[in-house]
């Protein structure tokens, strides 16, 4: 009798247990499929953020300078942690193993140039024309719904890959015909290694024109206004990397595989041999107008 009561407890025991199992796995099921579901589905996972913007910061984020705001600050906030690699040379000698040109140095008084170009620039010629931009058509409402987070994640990608195509004629054209080179593009290869200020060290015309097809590409391909921010950031950030002088083992071009992705180094061999690498980011339209070149002046770890 006992023993039939000890069976008994212990086969309700393992149903128990198995059950138990069984509502973990099928809640373990349920909380997977709704992070898939607003993943991919219509429940973003960038609506709390967005509702933080739309709500509390309306109108600085409709302002026509926010876009110039945000551009410049964080340009200026990338280029800081190279600038601090540049200045401390080699006391820090962990850091110059991954200079491309371990010989060269920035000085001082390139470092101001490229400083005084980059904010004359957009005093003078960004900022009255995002004030223009606003006269001639006033900010709309923001949308009440925030972008999918795949929907964020393709439309940055389209965007530089749009921008990657325009630039990328431009940038040829510039060098092929020398008078456009000598009166527009001319100012940017005053420095034979970059660093990551020379970055928007520009004439006025390339400016005015790389900040036209940033404005106007997200409206060409409807992206939501939280995905034109982060594709302004996103695209600043790999300028800035593409002329910071190092390649460092977490650089775009190490991350994303196959030699898809240009970085620094490729963009190096550009400004000591202009003839190469005209695309900003990838490397596909070099290689199929055969203007790529994978020689690297890089002494940085391989």
């Amino acid at each position: 009798m006992f023993r039939n009561t000890a069976v008994s407890d212990c086969s309700i025991f393992s149903q128990k247990k198995t059950a138990s199992d069984l509502c973990f796995r099928m809640a373990f099921a349920d909380n997977s499929l709704d992070i898939w579901t607003n993943f991919l589905g219509q429940n973003s996972l960038l609506q709390p953020l967005w509702d933080n913007l739309r709500l509390n910061y309306q109108d600085y984020v409709r302002s026509p300078l926010f876009p110039v705001v945000l551009t410049v600050s964080s340009y200026f906030i990338f280029c800081i942690p190279y600038l601090v690699c540049d200045i401390m040379g080699d006391r820090w000698p962990w850091v110059q193993q991954f200079k491309i040109q371990p010989s060269y140095r920035p000085t001082a008084s390139s470092l101001l140039h490229c400083t005084g170009v980059t904010l004359y620039n957009h005093v003078f010629l960004v900022l009255p024309a995002s004030v223009a931009q606003w006269l001639w058509r006033p900010p709309a409402d923001l949308p009440d719904q925030a972008p999918r987070l795949i929907e964020l994640i393709v439309g940055v990608i389209g965007n530089l890959l749009l921008f990657d195509f325009q630039y990328f004629i431009w940038h040829l054209l510039h060098h092929r015909i020398r008078w456009l080179y000598i009166t527009f593009h001319a100012i940017h290869h005053k420095y034979s290694s970059p660093f990551a200020l020379a970055t928007q060290c520009l004439g006025g015309w390339e400016l005015v024109t790389v900040g036209f097809w940033t404005t106007l590409n997200p409206v060409v391909l409807k992206s939501h206004l939280l995905t034109t921010w982060v594709f302004m950031l996103v695209h600043v950030y790999v300028s800035v990397e593409d002329h910071c002088g190092y390649d460092f083992p977490w650089s775009t071009s190490r991350l994303i595989p196959f030699g898809i992705y240009g970085g620094p180094s490729k963009h190096n061999v550009h400004h000591q041999k202009p003839s190469t690498n005209f695309a900003p980011h990838f490397s596909h339209w070099d290689k199929i107008f055969g203007t790529h070149a994978d020689f690297s002046f890089c002494n940085a770890m391989k």
